[in-house]
């Protein structure tokens, strides 16, 4: 029997987008997804994809960034209606879950008890956040899940500038990866982390202290080429069983991704990102994802809205 997912804030709610046709050969992603109902999947490929929004700006405001990232599950969901639907696999809506002020611990932590929900039902949960305190929500429902249960080694891959490693007594967007390793060593494991895209000028030398006591892997902005990135993500992979990936969205130049809290003025290249998500993808170790930051107040003709969607759409194709 599949129990229910949590009870969430908002409902799926109707999509939108262009129309050419009821044929599949028109279809579009709002004419493909459809309102998720619990069940059981049994197979390992083509896993049903379930997406669930995470409206929060809670873990940004604390982190002194700006806000507006509650607003990101809507307009994500805005960009990826028109696109063409060339998937193999199911995609459906579970609506969203959302912290109202600044209860943001128990908004994570429904939200970690919808994804476990999600995972031991045999789906692929795609969580829309959102600020990078996301990041601990999908944290919390996949410890929580049969993978970590069965003695999976899941790592974590983090596309970012920063490492979010933050040591502050308030938790914030600034500090989830640190919370999970903490949460991990309490739970007698330790955690596999590694990140994409680190700016070397906005993050301190406590960051990467920290980093290198925990034993981060890491590979900076200016070294991330193609093929760097390539043998950086193939080495963390043959090390893991199944994936957490993460994608901070100021990971990409502000002129691709400028609707995010901290714009980058570096940024790793859009076709880098987008080889990773293939790559990752293309293994068969993705076991959950999640993609955070997008500020639709300060973002230009939904240009960092549809950057999302084209990731999700790659790393669902």
């Amino acid at each position: 029997m599949v129990s229910p997912v949590p009870a969430v804030d908002v409902p799926p709610q109707p999509w939108t987008g262009r129309f050419d046709g009821d044929g599949p050969e028109h279809r579009r992603w709002w004419q493909a997804v459809t309102p998720y109902t619990p069940r059981r999947v049994h197979t390992a490929s083509a896993r049903p994809a379930v997406i669930l929004g995470f409206g929060s700006d809670a873990g940004v405001r604390r982190n002194k960034g700006r806000t507006g990232a509650a607003a990101a599950p809507a307009a994500i969901r805005a960009a990826l209606g028109p696109l063409a639907f060339h998937l193999s696999r199911e995609v459906h809506d579970a609506g969203d879950v959302t912290v109202a002020g600044d209860a943001l611990e128990a908004g994570q932590a429904r939200a970690g008890l919808a994804i476990t929900g999600l995972l031991d039902a045999g789906q692929l949960p795609v969580v829309l956040g959102g600020g990078h305190e996301t990041a601990f929500a999908s944290y919390l429902g996949v410890a929580g899940s049969a993978a970590v249960r069965e003695g999976l080694r899941v790592g974590v891959l983090n596309l970012d500038a920063h490492f979010d490693l933050r040591d502050e007594a308030v938790p914030s967007s600034g500090t989830p990866f640190l919370q999970m390793a903490r949460a991990e060593a309490a739970a007698g494991r330790e955690l596999r982390y590694a990140v994409v895209g680190i700016s070397e000028p906005n993050n301190t030398r406590a960051l990467f202290r920290t980093a290198g006591e925990l034993g981060v892997d890491y590979l900076l902005d200016e070294d991330c080429s193609a093929e760097a990135a390539r043998v950086f993500v193939a080495a963390f992979l043959a090390q893991v069983d199944a994936l957490y990936l993460t994608i901070d969205l100021d990971v990409l130049p502000a002129s691709v991704a400028p609707g995010v809290s901290a714009p980058a003025a570096y940024g790793v290249p859009l076709p880098v990102i987008s080889a990773v998500c293939r790559q990752v993808a293309a293994s068969g170790k993705l076991l959950h994802l999640d993609i955070a930051e997008l500020n639709p107040e300060f973002d230009l003709d939904a240009r960092t809205a549809k950057v999302a969607a084209r990731l999700i759409n790659t790393l669902l194709g």
